[in-house]
């Protein structure tokens, strides 16, 4: 990687420590239970990416006169993420997120839940109380997606029957709308016409795609990262290279193939068969095509807009997406 994240930041790094404050200051509660846990989830923040597309989008737009709006956008967005992420936890029974326990782990389900709710409860408070409307309804509507998105990979993957048709709907949904609504948020906090908020938004979109389709390529051992390798196929989830792979698979590898992802129990040589055959049918570089095909598009999208110090800093961002480590 030519550039790292926190040198891409560094335009924004007032900015970014602004939002912090404000952040930590709209997580506050008087239930001291309550209090521990959002400073709890604070302190494991990841690499804020979001709010970066927030306020790189927002100043393409209006420069350097960031205004509250776009500080209050990019507290909602992080508001309701971390409420779909405490919730998530829960329904997958996961006792760890970015190598820390996660809330469910160390309060127990109820109480997750409940501080997903509250999670929720102080976006839309936050964007009500401002009449920020059209921030609330870009956002609302990518949780709406990213709950679709799960519930659709939930009922496919009993059969393994995802085409990749399928495939980018549920990326599009569960990763790329986030991504989305960060870049519409920004725009529309700037004031930007409906025209260059869909832009932005469609922005958004292609960069998520090919963002996701980089986390599934971690899967097959492309770079040494935090997640094990073959996690996807333990899980049986199907992505890109898989069913690239299947596709161009005869009748009877096919067969066995999905056999082992069906029933490989965690069996590590079961798995790796499974990752063998996806790489020397071309599933990988298929899949890393794909990827550039999407950040290509992204770009061309972004060169829509008048080159800028924010434009650039985009650039750099979407870069970072696709050449990352982990």
């Amino acid at each position: 990687m030519s550039i790292s994240l926190k040198e891409i930041q560094a335009p924004i790094a007032q900015e970014m420590e602004l939002f912090e404050k404000k952040f930590r200051t709209s997580m506050k509660s008087k239930v001291l239970l309550l209090d521990k846990i959002m400073g709890y989830i604070v302190k494991r923040k990841g690499k804020q990416m979001r709010p970066m597309f927030v306020f790189f989008m927002a100043k393409l737009f209006r420069g350097d006169a960031i205004g509250d709006a776009t500080y209050r956008g990019a507290a909602l967005i992080e508001l309701l993420h971390t409420a779909t992420l405490v919730h998530d936890d829960v329904v997958d029974e996961a006792n760890y997120r970015r190598g820390f326990f996660s809330v469910n782990a160390l309060w127990k389900n109820k109480i997750a839940v409940l501080v997903g709710d509250y999670l929720l409860s102080k976006g839309l408070l936050l964007s009500l109380q401002n009449d920020d409307y059209e921030l609330l309804k870009i956002v609302s509507n990518a949780v709406k997606e990213m709950s679709e998105g799960e519930l659709l990979q939930i009922e496919k993957a009993r059969r393994l029957d995802i085409d990749e048709s399928v495939y980018f709907d549920i990326i599009r949904q569960k990763t790329a709308s986030l991504i989305a609504s960060c870049c519409a948020v920004g725009a529309a906090s700037a004031g930007a016409s409906k025209e260059d908020i869909e832009k932005a938004r469609l922005f958004g979109e292609k960069v998520g795609i090919a963002f996701q389709i980089k986390d599934d390529l971690f899967d097959y051992g492309t770079a040494e990262i935090g997640k094990p390798v073959g996690i996807d196929i333990k899980e049986k989830k199907m992505t890109l290279p898989l069913i690239h792979a299947l596709r161009e698979a005869d009748w009877m590898t096919r067969r066995r193939v999905i056999y082992n992802v069906k029933n490989n129990n965690g069996d590590n040589k079961r798995v790796q068969q499974v990752i063998d055959y996806v790489k020397t049918s071309g599933g990988i570089q298929y899949t890393i095509e794909a990827m550039n095909q999407y950040h290509a598009e992204a770009l061309a999208i972004l060169h829509t807009f008048p080159a800028s110090p924010s434009r650039t800093s985009l650039e750099q961002l979407i870069a970072y997406t696709i050449e990352r480590e982990k």
